[in-house]
C-alpha cells in the first residue's frame, strides 16, 4: 500500500467529491480515523483504493504522531477515480475499485461515465455495477450521437433498398432525434461521448 500521512484539523482539510470525469489510473481513498474525526482532527491517508479494505488502523496513524490504540473504526471521507459521490466504508470502496479495474483500462473513462449517468445497471441489490451488462450496452466513443447514429443506420442498411432518388431526402435529424430515446450518452475527456444502449 503506497501513501503519505497527513494530520490536520478539520478546518484546514477539504472534504469533496471526486471529478465527474476521473482520467487518472487507478482509483485511490482519503481513509480517516473516525475516533479522530469525531474529536475534531483528520488523520488519514490517500492509499489505492483497490486496498482499502486491507487498511489497518496503523496505516491510517502511521507517521501522524497521534496515538491510534484507542482507535478502531476507518472510513473513506473522500476519494478519486469512483463515479459516486459521498463518504464510504473502505470495503465498498475496494469494491468500487475492483469493478472499475474488472475492464479493460481503456475502457474504465466510459464505464465510470455509465455509472455517473445514472443509466446504469446495478450488480445485485448494491450499486455496483454491472460489467456483462455494461459490456452490452457500450457502443464505443464517437464525436457526437449525429455521427453514432449516421454508422449505425449504415451498419444495419437502413437505406440498402431504398433508391437514390428517396435516400437523399432521408430525415437524419428526426432519425438521430428518435434513435436518442433508446440510448444514453455520457461526455468523453476528449470531447466527444460515450454512447450506451438503454435496454
Amino acid at each position: 500500500m503506497s501513501a503519505t500521512n497527513t494530520t490536520c484539523e478539520t478546518s484546514n482539510f477539504s472534504i469533496g467529491s471526486a471529478p465527474t470525469v476521473w482520467v487518472g489510473g487507478t482509483p485511490s481513498v482519503w481513509i480517516g480515523c473516525l475516533s479522530h474525526f469525531n474529536a475534531g482532527a483528520l488523520v488519514g491517508d490517500w492509499f489505492d483504493a483497490i486496498d482499502a479494505d486491507e487498511v489497518t488502523v496503523a496505516d491510517v496513524h502511521r507517521g501522524s504522531g497521534r496515538d491510534g490504540s484507542h482507535c478502531e473504526e476507518l472510513w473513506v471521507f473522500d476519494h478519486e477515480g469512483i463515479p459516486v459521490s459521498g463518504e464510504m466504508s473502505p470495503h465498498e470502496a475496494a469494491e468500487w475499485a475492483r469493478a472499475l479495474t474488472g475492464v479493460d483500462e481503456h475502457l474504465r473513462p466510459a464505464l465510470r461515465q455509465w455509472v455517473a449517468s445514472g443509466d446504469y445497471v446495478a450488480e445485485g441489490t448494491g450499486d455496483m455495477p454491472s460489467i456483462p451488462d455494461f459490456e452490452d450496452r457500450y457502443c464505443g466513443e464517437w464525436n457526437s450521437f449525429r455521427e453514432y447514429s449516421e454508422q449505425l443506420a449504415d451498419d444495419i442498411g437502413l437505406l440498402n433498398d431504398a433508391p437514390e432518388e428517396l435516400a437523399r431526402y432521408f430525415n437524419w435529424d428526426a432519425w438521430t432525434r428518435d434513435l436518442a430515446f433508446d440510448f444514453t450518452t455520457a461526455p468523453a475527456q476528449a470531447g466527444g461521448v460515450f454512447v450506451f444502449r438503454s435496454l
